[in-house]
């Protein structure tokens, strides 16, 4: 599991990171609005997730694995 900070400000933001992490496999989507945290399960790489959120258009920065 993934932990990324991504700039959201409305629902459309946390939706639009739901949306692209979806179409790639992504599983266990977790996105906080208020704390502008996104968490992903994915058999992706950190490196592969940070480039599908940033489709969203959207300043986003891995933090970190999560246990």
């Amino acid at each position: 599991r993934h932990e990324f900070s991504m700039e959201m400000t409305c629902e459309g933001c946390s939706n639009a990171a739901t949306r692209v992490l979806t179409k790639a496999g992504g599983t266990d989507i977790v996105t906080d609005l208020a704390s502008k945290k996104v968490l992903v399960t994915s058999d992706k790489s950190s490196d592969e997730l940070l480039e599908i959120l940033k489709k969203t258009g959207k300043a986003i920065t891995y933090v970190g694995p999560v246990n």
